[in-house]
């Protein structure tokens, strides 16, 4: 066990799987209190059950980041549970394709509704927190898709770009209160999702990317993990990008 995020409490959503469950499990070995908010219940208790088998603290909470109700109910949990909220990590994400004349407006405001929504009431729900408590850091996971737009994902881009300038006009406004708000751009990732592309689009995706290889949810990770400690007690609004070199080449 380390101690870069001694003292400190977390609370990643999407923590069941994939990045997500990747920096529940890096934030606790490095000292934090973690708790892992999903819907997915089983996956969320079994890698709280990882966390604590090794010594590290973590429960978990069944949340859906698109209810204002839910991010109350969470926050009043991790308060109850751990303390007063330190990190939060907005990671929980929905993913479909669709051409600009192909979304249909329900898939549109799905993804919308969790992606760029659960993000904002996570901000909103996690900054009086962390004001309250002298500071804070949240880290908002965006994507490679909503730094260059790629075509037929038109919802999932634009959810992932208003990410980035929404963490940059909450940076700007929590700054004196001592909350650091900072975006992660991953890549093509070695996730659950990425076990659904073809053969052909893996192969494709692959070949775009400078360094050779996919990348893995520790490396999102350890990204999230310099964001939240105080290694990075200077850096704001800043987007961290790590996909491989793909969009330097694009």
């Amino acid at each position: 066990m380390g101690n870069r995020l001694a003292g400190k409490v977390a609370v990643v959503t999407g923590g069941a799987s994939g990045l997500g469950a990747a920096q529940a499990i890096l934030f606790a070995r490095e000292g934090a209190d973690v708790m892992i908010a999903d819907l997915q219940a089983d996956q969320g208790e079994a890698v709280a059950r990882t966390i604590c088998d090794v010594g590290g603290r973590a429960r978990f909470a069944r949340h859906d980041v698109a209810s204002e109700s839910s991010w109350r109910l969470l926050m009043d949990a991790t308060r109850k549970e751990f303390g007063p909220l330190s990190i939060l990590s907005n990671t929980a994400g929905v993913i479909h394709p669709g051409a600009a004349t192909e979304e249909s407006l329900d898939g549109w405001n799905k993804i919308l509704s969790v992606n760029q929504t659960g993000t904002f009431l996570g901000m909103r729900a996690a900054l009086p927190v962390m004001a309250a408590n002298g500071g804070g850091s949240i880290v908002n996971i965006s994507s490679l898709l909503g730094l260059l737009g790629f075509p037929g994902m038109i919802a999932y881009s634009a959810s992932k770009g208003a990410i980035r300038t929404m963490t940059k006009a909450v940076a700007m406004e929590c700054v004196a209160s001592h909350i650091r708000v900072n975006t992660i751009v991953p890549g093509a990732m070695q996730t659950p999702i990425q076990a659904n592309v073809t053969a052909e689009a893996d192969a494709w995706q692959r070949s775009r990317i400078p360094m050779g290889d996919l990348g893995e949810p520790d490396d999102i990770a350890f990204g999230a993990l310099y964001l939240a400690s105080d290694e990075a007690k200077y850096v704001t609004g800043a987007e961290l990008v790590i996909d491989g070199g793909w969009s330097v080449s694009a």
